[in-house]
């Protein structure tokens, strides 16, 4: 038996009677619509303050204000997205639509057999591509705290004329006692010493 969960639905549409249409086919499939909107202006508040767990657009085509709106939400609180297109699109268009955020684009309106399955398809590609950028993001960070704590460690082993993996051991003994992460006392290290040398040199300085 095939699982369901029902979504709270925010629902874009500035034609009322459509907007009923959408509306009654998401109900039908056991949805939530919470909330209406006539266009994506202010979509992110909106997102922000009703928590939709998706949002679904119901347009002619994605105009440059929608596309806009579409990839602030995506950069600031990404919400699987369905965009249901009432006229042909072009490649381009659809594209554009996609590199703002949207999961699902469907041509031709919303069509009340299809709904189940283009929300089960806007889910899962939605949560395919949070997978990848998470995993994205996490590469990018440890590489980072890489830098962080080669840095740390090459001030470390100038001040205590130690070697590498000493200066290692004093960071991560640091970051246990502490309780933070290696590229978090990294950082604090470097702001230290970096610090430390800079009033050294200034001292320097003024004495000659």
């Amino acid at each position: 038996m095939d699982s369901f969960t029902p979504l709270r639905i925010l629902l874009i549409d500035k034609d009322a009677d459509r907007a009923a249409v959408v509306r009654k086919a998401l109900v039908a499939e056991g949805h939530e619509v919470i909330s209406e909107r006539p266009d994506a202006t202010g979509l992110t508040a909106a997102v922000a303050r009703d928590e939709p767990d998706m949002v679904i657009i119901d347009m002619d085509l994605p105009d440059r204000d929608t596309l806009e709106n579409m990839s602030t939400l995506n950069a600031h609180a990404p919400r699987p997205i369905v965009f249901f297109a009432r006229e042909q699109s072009d490649r381009n268009t659809i594209q554009a639509a996609v590199r703002a955020g949207v999961s699902a684009y469907v041509v031709d309106g919303l069509q009340p057999q299809h709904v189940r399955s283009i929300i089960d398809t806007a889910v899962a590609r939605f949560e395919a591509f949070q997978s990848l950028r998470n995993e994205l993001e996490e590469t990018r960070t440890a590489l980072e705290e890489r830098k962080l704590i080669d840095r740390a460690k090459a001030l470390i082993m100038k001040r205590e004329n130690c070697n590498e993996d000493q200066a290692y051991r004093v960071l991560q003994k640091s970051a246990m006692d502490h309780s933070q992460r290696m590229g978090q006392i990294a950082q604090r290290v470097i702001d230290m010493l970096q610090t430390s040398d800079h009033e050294s040199a200034g001292k320097l300085r003024r004495a000659s």
